[in-house]
């Protein structure tokens, strides 16, 4: 329904809102219909105790992210190596073939290895919390030591235990970070 500017249908005596339960003589006054809660509503009140997402959102999201990051960084990547591979005499249209092929091949390679890894961090996260019963930042640090391991491990218990270190360092950094940002930087 179309209102002039500056003027609110609700109190203008002259408009009359479509109301779609008029014909339904409902005892429930109709605002409670349609006007929802802006909060999340529980089914258990266990449920309102844990503020954090399901092992099925953290899949979601970890692997979305580092999908999304891997790829714009690669494809960063594969358009400055094009960049650097031009030649003489290369028309404008090789340029652009060159920087388009070399930044989707770059970008879909690290978008896709960085994806496992947050795929693999998403599981480990999951499961520490769940044996754990706890999500803090050591809950954080163990998911990135085991991604770290479980990455590297291919190529040996060394690689795998500087892998786990470093995953552990830099996931605890991420959480301790934003935990100070959510702290002392006003939103």
């Amino acid at each position: 329904m179309a209102h002039h500017r500056g003027s609110n249908p609700e109190t203008n005596p002259n408009t009359r809102l479509y109301n779609p339960y008029q014909d339904l003589n409902l005892q429930v006054p109709i605002t409670n219909l349609y006007k929802l809660p802006t909060s999340p509503e529980f089914l258990f009140p266990e449920e309102s105790l844990h503020q954090r997402r399901s092992w099925g959102e953290n899949v979601t999201f970890y692997t979305g992210s580092a999908y999304l990051g891997g790829s714009v960084s690669g494809a960063a990547v594969g358009l400055f190596s094009a960049l650097r591979d031009f030649e003489q005499g290369d028309t404008l249209k090789l340029k652009i073939n060159r920087i388009l092929n070399n930044s989707g091949h770059t970008g879909r390679s690290w978008g896709n290895r960085i994806g496992v890894v947050g795929l693999i961090y998403a599981g480990m996260e999951s499961g520490v919390v769940a044996v754990t019963d706890r999500d803090d930042v050591w809950s954080s640090a163990a998911a990135g030591l085991a991604t770290g391991a479980v990455c590297r491990a291919a190529r040996g218990v060394r690689s795998a235990a500087v892998a786990g270190a470093l995953g552990g360092l830099a996931a605890g950094a991420v959480v301790a970070g934003k935990q100070v940002l959510k702290r002392y930087v006003p939103i």
